[in-house]
């Protein structure tokens, strides 16, 4: 696994927020397609020509999101960075702290990004603020 360094993870900000929008975006595209299909599958009585097109349509565009959303996933996962709760944008890039594996808790929607970390030993739900040695 690789560990990064503060620096490298600032650095890596604009790519990190890039994909993780386009993780979001997929599966947002992912759970859409879902209830179209189950709505059509679950229409009463036998289905008409426009239903099954519908069908066909949204089980294409469900793959696809589907393989976009792997893809972009891969990306993150080739970096060693953990995609912690993909629909509120928060991914978990990995550090070393007291010699224990730790993780930048990189948050999408804070304007700071790269404000908390934990041990990966601490419950998932823990942030604890970053201190100026570690960002140095």
């Amino acid at each position: 696994m690789r560990l990064w360094t503060f620096e490298q993870s600032r650095a890596a900000v604009p790519y990190i927020a890039s994909v993780l929008r386009s993780i979001r975006e997929h599966l947002l595209e992912i759970q859409s397609q879902q209830r179209l299909l189950t709505l059509l599958e679950e229409k009463p009585g036998r289905p008409d020509r426009l239903t099954l097109i519908g069908q066909d349509e949204a089980r294409k565009a469900l793959s696809r999101a589907k393989d976009e959303y792997r893809k972009a996933v891969a990306e993150l996962a080739e970096l060693d960075i953990a995609i912690h709760d993909p629909l509120q944008g928060i991914a978990l890039i990995p550090f070393a702290q007291d010699e224990q594996l730790a993780w930048f808790v990189y948050d999408l929607h804070d304007q700071a990004s790269l404000r908390f970390w934990r041990y990966h030993s601490d419950s998932d739900d823990t942030r604890r603020r970053l201190t100026s040695s570690q960002t140095r």
